[in-house]
């Protein structure tokens, strides 16, 4: 297997990189962590306008016909960006949509969800892997509470998982209760989502395979975001090592600095084919594609973690201070590494998956 983008999928990333950057710049990110906004209208639309949420999609449904791989390669850029508002659920609940044998549901969901005229979020309880879903269905009504549902006051819905591995989608309105929280990630605020007796449609019944692999879809999402955030670290050091001068020279000819960059270069880099694995895995729906999707999640979202952490001591004094924006990165990764599941509990996931793997 030859493992390089093609030239469709660069020009795909270069594309959303531009208009990303026209509608959501600099400025507009620090206005957006400042302020109490859970979405930056201009740059949903511009993304609802590329396509992005049915890139995964099939073209019969109204998508673009692309894969998780290529999903995954549009959420790297928007971790670059440190997009604002539920991307993640919004082309997870799209991919659900199409792969769901609720006819209804699509009918009713499907087009406001792929065009982001309706907000969807994720509300995924416990310990965040299916078996653990604490949110119950009884008679098409949820009950439960989930904490940390990313975008949650802006959401028009929710892709809920339910107790025994099933996925249920319900509309922000009766017995939907929202309570929002100090989360870490000001770019993507969290709040807490309760349940009480609220009507859902069903999705995927518990138990059914295709609600695991949409949790694995998920895990990649994620680790794309992760690895685009810990690429934008790494490039922001590089640039300031280059131009912040000390002594009369750049700050980036001093080897001590140099061995930090190249440190941080080694943690990111390989990430990027265990992030393309993950993805390819789910699309050709190999063995170990569960396996794969913890494994990306487990070990990139604690890179970027590290990759944050080490940029803002590239930058010196400057990369402490919350005018310069550094912290924004550190704070996605952060969230990024909690969210769905911290690395211990993927990587015991990976090395159950691996051993019943073995053993069949």
């Amino acid at each position: 297997m030859r493992f390089h983008l093609s030239d469709e999928q660069v020009a795909i990333q270069d594309a959303l990189r531009g208009a990303l950057k026209d509608a959501f710049d600099r400025p507009a990110l620090h206005r957006l962590v400042d302020g109490e906004d859970e979405v930056h209208p201009p740059s949903w639309r511009v993304l609802s306008e590329l396509g992005l949420f049915g890139v995964a999609a099939p073209e019969a449904q109204g998508g673009s016909g692309l894969g998780l791989v290529d999903a995954a390669l549009a959420l790297e850029v928007l971790g670059e960006g440190a997009a604002a508002g539920p991307c993640l659920g919004q082309v997870l609940a799209a991919l659900a949509l199409c792969r769901t044998d609720n006819a209804a549901a699509r009918e009713r969901w499907l087009e406001d969800v792929l065009s982001g005229r309706r907000l969807a979020t994720l509300a995924f309880g416990g310990k965040w892997l299916p078996q653990t879903w604490t949110v119950r269905e009884t008679a098409g009504h949820l009950s439960g509470k989930v904490r940390f549902v990313p975008s949650a006051a802006a959401a028009g819905c929710f892709l809920v998982g339910l107790q025994g591995g099933g996925l249920a989608l319900a509309e922000h309105g009766e017995g939907v209760a929202i309570s929002p929280l100090k989360s870490t990630d000001r770019s993507r605020r969290a709040s807490a989502v309760e349940f009480s007796d609220a009507p859902c449609t069903m999705l995927f019944p518990p138990g059914s395979p295709e609600a695991g692999k949409l949790f694995d879809a998920a895990l990649v999402l994620l680790s794309a975001d992760a690895l685009g955030g810990a690429q934008h670290c790494l490039d922001l050091s590089v640039a300031y090592a280059k131009e912040r001068v000390q002594f009369d020279r750049p700050i980036g000819q001093f080897q001590a600095l140099k061995h930090q960059l190249a440190t941080m270069a080694l943690e990111v880099e390989p990430c990027r084919g265990l992030l393309w694995y993950a993805a390819y895995a789910q699309d050709a729906g190999l063995a170990d594609a569960a396996q794969a999707a913890s494994m990306a999640k487990a070990h990139i979202c604690e890179r970027y973690v590290s990759v944050a952490r080490a940029a803002v001591a590239a930058h010196g004094g400057i990369g402490y201070t919350w005018e310069y924006g550094l912290h924004i990165w550190l704070r996605r990764a952060l969230f990024d590494q909690a969210f769905l599941g911290s690395p211990s509990v993927h990587r015991r996931r990976a090395a159950q998956l691996s051993s019943d793997y073995t053993a069949a």
